[in-house]
């Protein structure tokens, strides 16, 4: 196991997964040009039918990561009736809070276990359709791409929506109504929004913008059925933070999603009553979130109703299809690296001889993050040397004890006193999102987890340099 945990570090299997990707979404996004372009004018219902596979064959390889590569899973909260009659079944419009880099992914774990990850879809910037892979897949999936100009955006949805509700087989349309991921700085001024506004003041989530939720819902009445409130978290005291790096060094996150099936009848009619309807629904999302971060449950302070845990068993076709692919695109891709070797030339061999040359560079034998060698090793020039880390300990340790002498305050002031002095916005944000995640240790009597926490900090203080200390010593 702890080779194996060696291998899943080693950023040559990284570059060896991106090659796998970026090229398999290359390839399927030509079949997709393809059969857009020949094949969609005719029939949009056969389009759709094939369009759907290349979807699924492109998305489940960063399924397969999360939850083969790093064994993550999710534990999901809902009605168990509901789920077995509803979910996958029926054409649904989810609404899901963005509080994690890896939110959406978790949330594709669940797709793929109902069979849906090839006809999931979502409201994007437009910007992003002109991305190779997957904003091409995005874009030949029909996803709805906003301009950012509300006179432009209402017809484009109200477009998009006809098109999507006619699709053949069920399919499930994301909005994140909070509209970018969560920040304290945001939520900083989300609130000040709010109050402005006379609107709910939220602690957990963004207030979330109406706009895009009041004008999709009159054209989805009698085509898609049911709304599907959708609530994911991680547990604050996981020692490992819920980022795409930790997936792909392979080091397993646990999601919990809330789930409920609201039927679309029970949106008001009308913009002003639907908005209204929105907001009280992040109320209690809200609500949700501050009883999992204090108690671990979704359900002990919220005042919503229980619903019983379960786990879905994952499914072996993001295995098989991953396998498929890099053995599709890696097999060639090596063989003509030997081929180089063995033609004689000079210029195949240096060639050859220069791509082992940079992949056993990066992999070093030694399935290290540049974060471990940067805390390690003392003679590193790129990341300072044995001093700047004793000063980044010891200024640490002491904002942590004046902390603790404090009594912990909120959150937000633990993170304020924390980057006070902090004068790089990068930093800032580090230090904000460390502070989240470990904010159960601080509230913690166990020296080992505040420990920790300091060591997660450190690792990233350190790789900034020595520059860094003086800010945290004034």
């Amino acid at each position: 196991m702890g080779m194996l945990t060696s291998v899943k570090q080693w950023l040559v299997i990284h570059l060896m997964f991106a090659i796998t990707f970026f090229t398999s979404g290359l390839i399927i996004n030509f079949f997709q040009c393809v059969l857009y372009l020949g094949l969609r004018p005719f029939s949009k219902y056969l389009y759709r039918k094939i369009n759907y596979y290349l979807c699924y064959s492109f998305y489940c390889q960063l399924v397969f990561m999360a939850e083969w590569w790093a064994g993550s899973d999710l534990i999901l909260y809902i009605d168990k009736k509901d789920f077995d009659k509803y979910f996958g079944n029926e054409h649904g419009y989810l609404l899901m809070n963005h509080s994690y880099e890896t939110d959406w992914l978790i949330g594709w774990l669940l797709c793929d276990r109902v069979r849906l990850l090839g006809n999931c879809k979502a409201y994007a910037k437009k910007s992003i359709q002109y991305i190779p892979t997957l904003g091409w897949a995005w874009k030949f999936a029909e996803s709805i791409f906003l301009e950012r100009s509300w006179e432009k955006d209402k017809e484009n949805i109200k477009t998009q929506i006809k098109e999507l509700v006619e699709y053949p087989d069920t399919m499930w349309l994301l909005l994140y109504p909070e509209g970018t991921r969560f920040t304290l700085k945001k939520l900083e001024a989300s609130q000040k929004f709010a109050i402005e506004k006379g609107l709910p003041v939220l602690k957990y989530h963004l207030t979330p913008r109406t706009k895009g939720f009041t004008a999709s819902i009159p054209h989805m009445r009698g085509k898609a059925t049911a709304i599907y409130d959708i609530q994911i978290a991680f547990k604050p005291s996981d020692p490992v933070k819920p980022t795409m790096r930790n997936l792909l060094f392979g080091k397993r996150l646990e999601g919990h999603m809330y789930a409920k099936r609201i039927p679309i009848e029970e949106v008001p009619e009308g913009d002003e009553a639907a908005a209204e309807w929105l907001q009280k629904l992040y109320q209690q999302k809200d609500r949700m979130t501050e009883s999992f971060y204090e108690t671990g449950d979704f359900f002990a302070k919220s005042g919503v109703p229980r619903t019983d845990s379960f786990r879905l068993k994952r499914r072996y076709y993001s295995l098989i299809n991953t396998i498929c692919w890099a053995i599709v695109v890696l097999v060639p891709m090596l063989y003509y690296l030997v081929r180089l070797l063995l033609s004689g030339s000079i210029f195949g061999i240096t060639i050859g001889v220069g791509v082992i040359f940079v992949c056993k560079y990066y992999s070093d034998g030694t399935g290290r993050s540049s974060y471990d060698q940067t805390y390690n090793n003392d003679n590193s020039d790129n990341y300072g040397k044995q001093q700047e880390q004793d000063c980044v300990t010891q200024c640490f340790f002491n904002e942590l004890n004046l902390v603790d002498q404090r009594g912990f305050p909120e959150q937000v002031s633990i993170i304020q006193f924390m980057t006070r002095n902090i004068h790089n916005p990068e930093l800032q944000d580090f230090i904000e999102e460390a502070v989240i995640e470990c904010f159960h240790y601080l509230g913690s009597d166990m020296r080992q987890n505040k420990c920790y926490f300091s060591e997660n900090l450190l690792a990233c203080l350190v790789d900034k340099g020595k520059e860094r200390c003086e800010d945290w010593d004034d």
